[in-house]
């Protein structure tokens, strides 16, 4: 790995085609050539007009070049690789599992720069679904993240650009603490996804905890050349805001989340940013947040200039079901009634599919406002008594489990799924959670962060699931009370509170190994293990680093069992950390008194969802009509192959790309295949099995007359085998 020297700088620049003064927006409205956006262009469409490649020729792809991060190597700490990389004037950018940035050359894979934003500064691992380009002037700069910080890097030197903030890096922390009487700066606040670019102004959405420690989501937009912060649009409206009447007073003192995590696009023409945003802390439980909750769970069109609010359109009233907006908008344009309309179609965790009107906000289909069940919340719990039932397009996944969708593929499983299925409720997807348990869909999608492709004829492409999740409250008061008991129980009830959300109250994980288990984690790691990860974070968990010490160390005695673990001037030492001790008895963090088991998976005893398949799809719908066009599963089961089993579909994280070469690109599924799809009809066309799971979105672009199509091979997810590379394919010469 190396860093350019000048001369070398001087011939690149001399070589490039600069752009003095050029448009930024010009360049990311589209795609061709190159794919300068997260999402291919400001749209999101995920589209490109390249048909060098296409359903004639597709089957003679090869593997044209590889790149080595030189991590996930034998032995390390594995982490995912999310990203899908842009290219601008034949140059690719992505980042490492570890969250390095690098450029390549797009033709060869060769490297020419590597920046490691954890050279200087302590590490904390997360994902990084892609990262944000600007030029202007004869400058380029690369915008990214990497733990609470966003930076700014020379795309010619891969240096920190000196003038962008401290050093080239803004505090994603600055701008939240606006009139909160508690100290933010030591909260959970990372970006997952990039921001978009209008003109020099970069806008943000973040990451931030789901628990009573949440940091506020609110939308930041910043000054590409200063990093300054230029407006703030607050998702939990402060007093004399829209929206403010429906929270309680004051509620944006203790309720954080209503983030923007999952990425943003743009229409540059009328100068609007189009955004999801989640679900409010903490979720499942809202009793202290009664009301509809704007702007949380909402599609948002801003001003990208001063962040006026254009219009909003809410999905979930009062979310209690972690119902998120779990991927980027994607701005189309569709023939309705007779008329051309630019629009906004946006896919949701729980399989259904909004298309708006880009200027109003208003849904093209109708949209019923229905009654949903409101009896046997938990108690202080007052759920919405409606919620949003688009007509059409109809759902792309299962809504509410029932009889007919038991797993019936061994009768061992099908009794199984049975008996639970008498014990628990089912019938509504919007059930309120309680402590007797309900079975339910869409905690993990439906869409996921991988986001939708659109074709220029208004065709919609998504992947989805179809997984079941066994959904049950707990009361937590009991289990705080025991804080002033041993060590080992302040433990136990510190893990309820941060840390069973995922893992579950009985430490056995998800089922899927994305919340792995920490039944006998003794076996596996020691204490400082354990503390480092909860520091720096790994995969799906975020960092706890927020969680002061003696807390950290509480937990991890709990873990251990061990009560000398709990010693936390040991662990202390250990961390050179200087974690900020929380006023326990201020209104912030909040301390929710009931938690969700955990991020619990129903899966038949064999490990298989606990519903028939499909458990994995890929659908085109017509945007236009409203109808679809095809589904079919996405991915398959090895050993199910092999017992004759036809295709069932596979849990599946990472989108899709679509092509005028008639093509569809995934990844994305668990049997680590890369596939090419047929877009008119769904049919396969060409697979590479990749040398680790591809969950990331690919990207296809042109360098010198050739067109290329790339994934990250990240692997690690859903337990399997960790990889560091990303792959690029073209036809033969």
């Amino acid at each position: 790995m190396s860093i350019l020297k000048p001369c070398i700088q001087l011939l690149w620049m001399t070589i490039t085609v600069l752009a003095f003064g050029c448009n930024n927006e010009d360049r990311n409205d589209q795609t061709g050539v190159d794919w300068p956006v997260y999402g291919g262009n400001n749209f999101g469409n995920r589209y490109s007009p390249l048909n060098q490649i296409n359903t004639e020729n597709v089957q003679y792809l090869n593997v044209a070049w590889e790149y080595q991060t030189g991590e996930n190597k034998s032995g390390e700490r594995p982490f995912e690789i999310q990203c899908q990389p842009i290219i601008v004037d034949g140059v690719l950018y992505g980042t490492t599992p570890q969250l390095k940035v690098f450029a390549l050359n797009a033709a060869t894979g060769k490297e020419i720069w590597v920046f490691d934003p954890f050279k200087t500064s302590e590490p904390q691992y997360h994902a990084n679904r892609g990262l944000s380009f600007w030029e202007g002037k004869g400058a380029k700069r690369i915008l990214f993240t990497a733990g609470s910080f966003l930076y700014a890097i020379d795309a010619y030197t891969g240096l920190p650009v000196t003038e962008f903030g401290e050093a080239g890096k803004v505090d994603l922390h600055k701008g939240l603490e606006e009139n909160l009487s508690h100290d933010i700066s030591n909260l959970f606040v990372i970006a997952t996804s990039p921001g978009i670019i209008y003109k020099n102004t970069i806008v943000m959405g973040s990451r931030v905890s789901e628990f009573g420690d949440a940091a506020p989501g609110h939308i930041r937009a910043y000054d590409v050349l200063s990093g300054k912060i230029k407006w703030i649009f607050h998702t939990i409206p402060q007093p004399g805001e829209f929206g403010y009447d429906t929270w309680p007073k004051d509620a944006y003192k203790k309720i954080g989340g209503a983030n923007c995590w999952s990425g943003m696009v743009l229409d540059s023409k009328r100068g609007v940013v189009y955004l999801g945003t989640g679900s409010p802390s903490v979720d499942f439980y809202g009793g202290d947040r009664h009301g509809a909750n704007l702007f949380a769970n909402c599609i948002l069109a801003l001003d990208a200039e001063t962040g006026r609010r254009i219009w909003h359109f809410q999905t979930i009233h009062h979310d209690l079901w972690d119902r998120d907006l779990s991927n980027p908008p994607n701005l189309v344009r569709v023939k309705h009634q007779g008329k051309l309309i630019d629009a906004v179609a946006q896919a949701t965790k729980d399989g259904v599919i909004y298309v708006l009107d880009r200027d109003s906000g208003k849904p093209l289909f109708p949209v019923e406002e229905r009654p949903v069940p409101t009896n046997g919340a938990m108690p202080g719990e007052q759920p919405w008594p409606t919620q949003p039932y688009p007509v059409k397009p109809k759902p792309f996944s299962r809504q509410f489990f029932t009889k007919e969708d038991f797993n019936d593929m061994t009768m061992e499983g099908y009794q199984f799924v049975k008996k639970r299925f008498e014990e628990t409720r089912s019938g509504n997807k919007f059930i309120p959670p309680n402590s007797a348990g309900s079975i339910i869909f869409h905690i993990g999608g439906g869409a996921e962060w991988g986001g939708t492709a659109a074709d220029t004829e208004g065709i919609l492409y998504v992947n989805a699931n179809d997984m079941p999740w066994d959904l049950k409250m707990m009361d937590l008061a009991t289990g705080m009370a025991q804080q002033k008991e041993e060590k080992v129980s302040r433990g136990k009830a510190l893990y309820l509170a941060n840390c069973a959300v995922c893992h579950g109250v009985d430490l056995k994980g998800s089922g899927n190994k994305s919340y792995p288990s920490l039944l006998n984690i003794s076996e596996r790691a020691n204490k400082k293990d354990i503390f480092d990860i909860m520091n720096t974070g790994k995969g799906m968990m975020p960092s706890f680093r927020h969680i002061n010490v003696s807390k950290q160390a509480a937990i991890v005695s709990f873990l251990l069992k061990d009560n000398i673990a709990a010693q936390s001037e040991d662990l202390h030492q250990q961390s050179n950390l200087t974690n900020k001790q929380a006023d326990e008895k201020s209104v912030f963090p909040y301390v929710a008194p009931y938690v969700n088991n955990g991020q619990v998976q129903f899966r038949t005893p064999d490990g298989y969802p606990a519903v028939k398949p499909p458990w994995g799809t890929l659908s085109a719908i017509d945007l236009n009509s409203g109808e679809f066009l095809w589904q079919v599963p996405l991915g398959e089961y090895p050993e199910l192959k092999r017992k004759g089993v036809a295709p069932t579909g596979t849990e599946n994280h990472g989108g899709p790309i679509v092509t005028a070469g008639g093509l569809l690109f995934i990844g994305a599924a668990q049997d680590e295949l890369f596939r090419a799809f047929d877009k008119k009809s769904g049919k396969i066309l060409w697979e590479f099995k990749l040398p680790a799971g591809g969950f990331a979105t690919p990207a296809t672009y042109e360098v010198n007359g050739k067109q290329y199509v790339v994934i990250a091979a990240g692997g690690t997810k859903y337990g399997k085998k960790p990889g560091g590379s990303y792959m690029a394919f073209a036809l033969p010469d």
